[in-house]
């Protein structure tokens, strides 16, 4: 009898443990509201996407987990009152029809993001999603301060400080590093912060994450060998300017 509560214990402890281990693996801090910029994603895939000519989201990120629960499968019909906003805000830049791309980011980002009661389901996930990108406005901003798609280059002191002056907080500002021949880094993408409040909070980034997130791309179609990674202060940037159909 003893020897099988101790068998008992010891499967309930193991059970508890591992249910405290998963739990602790998808926990999260912070809410990564993501947007890249079409023309440099579009140039390195060699296409153009010109009808796109303002920041578009590339999704809304946890801090700490992925892919938390594979059971819950992506279901467009969940969210088809928001289909008119998600076309434009939140396109596949690279093709036509974004579901396999909404189904990408559903999986691997919101079905841990889900564990916030208000972001519990596709509908709240996507749609606080669009609320924050609209809240934040940073096409707008940038413009608003003269940082605009230009062959000049900027330093990143200028983007960055406009970003900070604004909002208060740090953002995560990512660029594609420059070949040989090329003097400026190229901006791609920039991530601004939440707290589980939707309060705005400083990015945080460790060297370790100097080059990160680039398996959204690289996993999802994406052809060109290349990544983004956190911009280099000593660099130039380059801000590309929409390619006009030929």
């Amino acid at each position: 009898m003893k020897a099988f509560s101790l068998v008992l214990f010891l499967c309930l402890g193991h059970t508890v443990w591992t249910m405290s281990n998963h739990l602790y693996k998808h926990d999260w801090n912070r809410l990564i509201l993501t947007h890249h910029w079409p023309q440099t994603l579009c140039s390195l895939e060699h296409i153009t996407c010109s009808q796109f000519n303002y920041w578009t989201l590339h999704g809304l990120w946890t801090d700490k987990a992925d892919m938390c629960n594979s059971s819950w499968p992506f279901d467009e019909r969940q969210i088809e009152d928001l289909m008119p906003e998600m076309n434009k805000w939140w396109p596949d830049l690279l093709q036509s029809g974004a579901t396999k791309f909404w189904s990408h980011e559903w999986q691997k980002h919101g079905t841990c993001a889900a564990q916030l009661e208000a972001l519990n389901s596709e509908h709240k996930y996507f749609g606080k999603a669009l609320e924050l990108y609209k809240k934040v406005d940073l096409d707008g901003i940038l413009k608003k301060f003269n940082i605009v798609p230009s062959t000049k280059y900027y330093s990143l002191d200028e983007i960055k400080g406009t970003i900070v002056n604004f909002y208060r907080v740090k953002p995560k500002i990512q660029c594609v590093m420059p070949k040989e021949e090329e003097e400026a880094q190229t901006l791609g993408q920039i991530e601004i912060c939440f707290d589980k409040e939707f309060q705005l909070v400083d990015c945080v980034h460790s060297k370790e994450e100097l080059s990160d997130r680039t398996d959204d791309h690289l996993t999802f179609g994406f052809h060109s060998h290349w990544e983004y990674t956190v911009c280099d202060e000593s660099l130039q940037v380059y801000y590309p300017p929409t390619q006009e159909r030929s």
